[in-house]
């Protein structure tokens, strides 16, 4: 799995990408097996401004689905980060949790091939 953690409008700090990497570990343990790409763009929309503009942009890209995108604005880019680290942790595992479920329900209603010959005779 490939992950990449971006900035945009300020530069990267290493405590901020630690940071982003470290709240992404529930996230990326429960997609280990199916996410193929992980994109996490943070950037700063106002500059020095402030107010609610810091941005946490994550994309993770799941095997057979389309990519999960989860954005998030607050004032503290941690808070940011936090939040949509959370909501990607939720929503990946509701995703992955529909996934197992229809496929467990196919293959319930597939018959075996011993019940296929014998509604044959």
């Amino acid at each position: 799995m490939h992950i990449e953690i971006t900035s945009q409008g300020f530069p990267m700090t290493s405590a901020l990408r630690t940071y982003a990497s470290r709240r992404l570990q529930p996230s990326l343990g429960l997609a280990r097996d199916c996410a193929r790409r992980v994109r996490v763009i943070l950037s700063d929309q106002n500059g020095p401004r402030g107010g609610l503009d810091k941005r946490c942009r994550i994309a993770i890209s799941v095997a057979g689905a389309p990519t999960l995108v989860i954005d998030d604005v607050q004032a503290d880019m941690y808070s940011a980060i936090d939040r949509a680290s959370g909501r990607a942790l939720r929503t990946l595992a509701r995703r992955l949790s529909r996934r197992r479920s229809h496929r467990s329900a196919a293959t319930a209603r597939e018959p075996s091939a011993e019940e296929a010959s014998s509604a044959e005779e």
